[in-house]
């Protein structure tokens, strides 16, 4: 009686601490995943608002020239004045027009400002897609991208959702291929609605790095029809795959995950009524 007590009680304790170990393991692959999304984001914000800054000191240029010749022109002003006083009324009719074109250069220096800082605040969205792509080859990735289908205006939330699972779907390549992954993109837009699919090489791409030649390279890309029979049955699952899921399905789009058995990996999210749909339904309420 005493050793079925004990038992169990060591049974709890086991059991309670697989649970904490199972907890602090998740908190730590989501804090992961959210330091990985932080860092993609403030690399994109850098590369925009860099480029930003690069217009602006073109245009600063524009305006030091402007304001220069408006002070070479007002002392030639005063000099005619001295003289011909035709000669300073047409001089000041210059110096006006000059003192337009600058106020008008500086005043687009500070439009670019103002968008710069009101950019940085707001959330991204598929513009921000090619910055993306640039920062992820960057980081080592071959990416590939092609688009088909007539593209057609998405509400914010659909471009955020959507440009996320672009995002979280490249920094798991990046992780799990490593440098030198394949990865190919595909936007596929119909009348109504959106196909993402990313496609990589990351188990070949690995392979590609650790072997010594092409036998050891086929050897490790090789696979089984058991192999494509557990990829098509298997459920994937992590804190990352779980909120692209989310995501898409919270604008009415089926998500899909798993291993391409000696190849890599692929995601895709289709969304069927894209065009409507709001976060909360997808009818047309036009018709």
């Amino acid at each position: 009686m005493d050793f079925w007590l004990i038992a169990s009680i060591v049974l709890a304790v086991l059991s309670a601490l697989l649970l904490v170990l199972w907890l602090r393991a998740l908190r730590v692959a989501v804090n992961q995943s959210t330091a990985e999304q932080l860092r993609i984001d403030l690399e994109l914000s850098l590369a925009e608002q860099q480029g930003r800054l690069g217009i602006i000191r073109e245009l600063q240029d524009v305006a030091v020239l402007a304001v220069s010749r408006l002070v070479t022109g007002a002392e030639a002003a005063r000099y005619a004045a001295e003289r011909d006083l035709s000669s300073a009324v047409r001089a000041a009719t210059a110096l006006a027009e000059d003192g337009r074109g600058a106020l008008a250069d500086m005043r687009r220096v500070l439009t670019i400002v103002r968008e710069g800082e009101s950019i940085a605040t707001a959330q991204p969205g598929l513009q921000s897609a090619t910055d993306l792509f640039r920062v992820m080859r960057d980081a080592g990735l071959v990416v590939g991208f092609t688009e088909s289908g007539l593209r057609f205006p998405l509400k914010p939330g659909a471009e955020l959702a959507i440009f996320r699972i672009l995002q979280s779907s490249l920094a798991n390549s990046l992780k799990h291929g490593g440098s030198g992954t394949e990865v190919k993109i595909a936007f596929t837009w119909t009348q109504d609605g959106l196909k993402l699919q990313v496609e990589d090489d990351g188990i070949r791409a690995a392979a590609r790095r650790s072997s010594a030649d092409a036998g050891e390279f086929a050897a490790r890309t090789s696979y089984t029809i058991d192999d494509d029979l557990k990829a098509l049955s298997e459920s994937i699952s992590g804190a990352g795959i779980t909120q692209m899921r989310e995501r898409a399905e919270l604008f009415g789009g089926v998500f899909n995950a798993g291993t391409v058995p000696g190849v890599g990996f692929s995601v895709s999210a289709i969304f069927p009524s894209l065009r409507f749909h709001n976060g909360v339904h997808g009818v047309n309420l036009g018709r």
